[in-house]
């Protein structure tokens, strides 16, 4: 039954090279394939993330993709020590403190992808 099935996501990208760079070099994501097509990573859990070959890419500027982490301080520390731009809100009702949304029940933050994929790390409260 799907519910007891691991879900894998799956993002566009138009640059397979650039993407390879930044899933596995800046956010460290180890590896499992590698095609023309597609490329194949391994997350928490047993989850994998595939980011495949797109002539368009993605056309949303919503969260495509999300984390569960334990400590995001920690997490958005690491990421910029390694270059990556955590996103940083002020609209009305929806702010970020240094790179952090506080929804209440968790926090949130932002990352965006050079195929420009909306990426989501939560640390529930």
């Amino acid at each position: 039954m799907l519910r007891d099935s691991p879900l894998d996501v799956v993002l566009l990208a138009t640059d397979l090279v650039v993407a390879k760079d930044f899933y596995g070099e800046k956010l460290g994501l180890p590896m499992l394939d590698e095609s023309e097509q597609s490329l194949t990573f391994s997350c928490g859990g047993g989850s994998r993330l595939l980011i495949s070959k797109s002539e368009t890419g993605t056309a949303d500027s919503q969260t495509q993709a999300q984390w569960r982490v334990q400590d995001l301080a920690a997490e958005l520390a690491d990421l910029r020590s390694r270059g990556v731009k955590i996103e940083e809100y002020d609209d009305p009702g929806f702010k970020t403190e240094d790179g952090i949304y506080d929804a209440g029940f968790a926090l949130f933050a932002w990352i965006t992808d050079p195929a420009k994929n909306s990426l989501a790390l939560l640390q529930y409260k």
